[in-house]
């Protein structure tokens, strides 16, 4: 893994739920200041995930008026409690019902006097806890401290529902406005967001490269392949000198993009998603692009998305054939973006994997004498061609999946988001489909929040010996 060594500033994420739980507990409608506790999961040190917020009861608070709270003791023990378990950072949040969105004198105060009893009960030295602060337009300003009480601001906390909100406050304690779609001012605005790229090979290199011109702060690219001469006509940037010497997918990004971009963090991993590295890795990202062939993969990246509270873009480029009378022909050109929100409908809600799917593909790789009958591989389904021609598909599927999440981060469209979970286009029919989020049923996400928590995703596969839990 690659990676540059300037320090990363430190970030919130909450789901819509949460964030829906907090401002309706904080904000009752008697103009008094209220409070709730959030406990979070953290990833490096840097990225704090939301896992479970604990309204504090408004009538077990000592004292309550617009501008002061008196937190009763009990709630903040109950926290520790919850918190201990997993060594979770604790965020003391209260409302602000006058709309200031920076930290009061008494604020700093109050925290000075209750912030050592939280470093009390934690087990590690890294652990930090906070203070943040909401307003009555669901705006969130917070703050970190550690053992010597010494303060780090959160940079920005992000908020992932039907729109992808960001509030940051700037060293004027104001809120930093969000600029227009397509403006230069959004490419500087988004110098402050990490993006996932997991498979950067035909339609994962294209969604890079928009990423990295647009004006993403730092990419993460997970890959394990390398280059191949059969790659060539389809993988923006390769070359013939990377299919001779094998160049790993992933490096030919990381020396391409800086003779661009001299602002630009880029962290490569030539591995597999399938691995703790990679998820972990993953987990530091604000978005997540997954655009991966295999289905083990795109449930790998719909689970790290719920986990680290990441909206998840998933997309995804086909060409069906037919039988004739002449012979095999095209039956339809076609793709699919996905927008998973945390909290809402998963890819395996919307059955893009099932068991039974995920069965039938590991049963091709490890036995593939074992099915009963063949499963169609690669674009064009029913047809054994390595070298396909479909860079113009990649590209049109790659533009769709990146413009889904400029409407979601920068809103531009005229329908509202949450009609547009799903799109489905059709080129040999010339038709493009929409299904809302409301159009999905889906389950209860137990690894919705869950971060680093062991075992990674839920899953023992990739726990680790050294953690204790």
């Amino acid at each position: 893994m690659s990676a540059s060594t300037h320090n990363q500033s430190c970030k919130l994420a909450l789901s819509e739920a949460h964030h829906a739980q907090l401002r309706d507990h904080l904000f009752p409608g008697d103009g008094l200041e209220a409070a709730a506790i959030m406990l979070c999961t953290q990833s490096a040190l840097h990225r704090y995930v939301v896992n479970q917020v604990l309204p504090v009861d408004h009538c077990s608070c000592l004292a309550r008026s617009p501008d002061h709270i008196s937190w009763p003791g009990t709630a903040i023990e109950a926290a520790i409690d919850l918190a201990e378990a997993h060594d979770l950072t604790i965020f003391l949040v209260h409302s602000h019902p006058g709309g200031a969105l920076w930290f009061s004198t008494i604020d700093d105060e109050s925290d000075r006097e209750v912030m050592p009893s939280l470093f009390e009960a934690s087990k590690s030295p890294l652990t930090l806890h906070g203070s943040a602060i909401m307003t009555p337009d669901g705006a969130i300003h917070a703050r970190l401290y550690d053992r010597q009480l010494a303060i780090t601001p959160v940079s920005a906390v992000h908020c992932a529902g039907d729109e992808l909100l960001t509030w940051r406050v700037s060293e004027q304690g104001e809120l930093m406005p969000k600029p227009m779609a397509f403006s230069a001012q959004m490419g500087l605005d988004l110098k402050h967001l990490t993006g996932c790229v997991v498979g950067v090979s035909g339609t994962g290199s294209i969604v890079v490269e928009q990423l990295a011109r647009l004006g993403f702060g730092r990419l993460i690219l997970i890959d394990f392949d390398k280059i191949e001469f059969k790659n060539l006509n389809r993988i923006i940037n390769a070359t013939l000198e990377d299919a001779r010497n094998g160049t790993a997918k992933v490096a030919r990004f990381a020396s391409t993009i800086p003779s661009y971009r001299s602002d630009i963090e880029i962290l490569t991993l030539e591995a597999s998603i399938v691995s703790r590295e990679a998820i972990e890795l993953a987990g530091l990202a604000d978005v997540m692009f997954c655009c991966v062939d295999s289905l083990e993969g795109r449930q790998l990246c719909d689970r790290i998305a719920a986990a680290f509270l990441q909206p998840l873009f998933d997309v995804a480029v086909t060409i069906p054939t037919r039988q004739t009378s002449v012979g095999i022909a095209i039956g339809d050109v076609c793709g699919r973006v996905d927008y998973v929100k945390p909290g809402g409908s998963t890819l395996a809600d919307r059955g893009v994997y099932t068991p039974e799917t995920l069965r039938r593909e590991y049963l091709q790789q490890v036995a593939p004498d074992e099915l009963t009958e063949e499963v169609a591989e690669g674009y064009i389904k029913g047809i054994a061609d390595e070298a396909p021609s479909v860079i113009t598909l990649n590209m049109r599927a790659a533009s769709d999946c990146v413009m889904e999440f400029i409407a979601r981060a920068y809103p531009f469209r005229q329908d509202p988001n949450y009609r547009r979970a799903r799109t489905l286009f059709s080129i040999a029919a010339g038709e493009e489909e929409f299904v809302s989020e409301t159009d999905f049923i889906h389950a209860s996400n137990p690894h919705l929040g869950r971060g680093i928590i062991e075992p990674l995703l839920g899953m023992p596969r990739f726990s680790t010996s050294e953690v204790k839990v």
